[in-house]
């Protein structure tokens, strides 16, 4: 729902193992033109890279492509330090860093790592606040002194770099309205697609919010996660009898991301594999060499 151009990108779940070889793919990724990689943020998982340092260090060795936290785990990461770490991976790589944010929802795991549990109207509000606070200390200008509820800093100085655009991984009425007023894109939860009744009925909560607020609502972006097979024959059905996207030769993705961004407003597609994981790199390959050329220059004809 967004007049800027839709994004093409892959997630990846990774452990610490499999850092060469996310390496490799997101290198080949940069080389072939995608939009942006992302990565899972579960700190209370001893096996998996950290989100943060493992998108510095990608970034580092590529030229190009985005990375963003799907979704970062605020109640770990304080909003006055998560400013710095995105501004500053923003100064070092040319603006290639989105603010992947949620407001957590593992509690039972999250309050494991010494992080107090928060009520869901509390987490929403601290995630409100912190999406502000972000925005404050970024972009230059006078030392910021903030009170809210849940985050305070005293004269701090933001840093002379923008804000990163901010997708939300919103899911509730609350946290939806949050989006509207003050984030960038929302990831619709659950892999939630344009044809899902939970797209339905929770974009329109982000739009309202986003025009009380004196907000263009078009001006924040759908970014679906997408699971999906790509296949070497057309399926005689591409989505399941719940209606979900399952996948489908290269043809009938291109028809069907075609028909999302002309005729249902969708601003991106972030790949992922069936069981939500990374996908193989032949299928990867696949994504960046056929499907995503092919989407891209079918909606190009269209915007003629």
């Amino acid at each position: 729902m967004s007049a800027e151009k839709a994004v093409f990108g892959f997630g990846a779940h990774s452990t610490i193992d499999d850092g060469t070889e996310l390496l490799h793919m997101v290198q080949q990724a940069d080389r072939d033109g995608l939009d942006h990689f992302s990565l899972s943020d579960h700190p209370y998982l001893g096996t998996r890279l950290d989100a943060y340092a493992t998108i510095g260090f990608v970034l580092g060795r590529t030229q190009h492509l985005a990375g963003f936290a799907n979704v970062t785990n605020l109640p770990t990461r304080p909003p006055a330090m998560l400013a710095r770490t995105v501004t500053s991976l923003s100064a070092l790589s040319g603006g290639r860093i989105v603010l992947g944010i949620g407001a957590g929802g593992l509690w039972d795991r999250i309050s494991d790592m010494g992080v107090p549990r928060l009520t869901p109207t509390a987490a929403v509000e601290a995630f409100e606040e912190a999406i502000v606070l972000v925005k404050k200390l970024s972009g230059g200008g006078p030392p910021v002194s903030y009170r809210g509820r849940h985050y305070q800093v005293d004269t701090i100085e933001p840093a002379p770099v923008a804000a990163p655009p901010v997708w939300t991984g919103s899911v509730g009425p609350k946290s939806l309205a949050a989006t509207g007023r003050v984030a960038d894109g929302w990831i619709p939860g659950h892999a939630a697609d344009w044809l899902s009744e939970r797209y339905r009925s929770s974009r329109p909560v982000i739009d309202e919010a986003a025009a009380a607020a004196g907000r263009d609502p078009r001006k924040i972006r759908t970014v679906f996660n997408l699971p999906g097979r790509i296949t070497d024959q057309p399926l005689p059905a591409t989505r399941d009898t719940d209606g979900r996207w399952i996948g489908g030769s290269v043809d009938q993705w291109i028809e069907e991301l075609t028909s999302a961004v002309l005729e249902h407003g969708a601003s991106g597609f972030t790949l992922f594999s069936v069981g939500g994981g990374t996908q193989d790199i032949v299928s990867l390959s696949r994504w960046t060499g056929e499907i995503v050329p092919a989407v891209r220059e079918a909606i190009s004809k269209e915007s003629v």
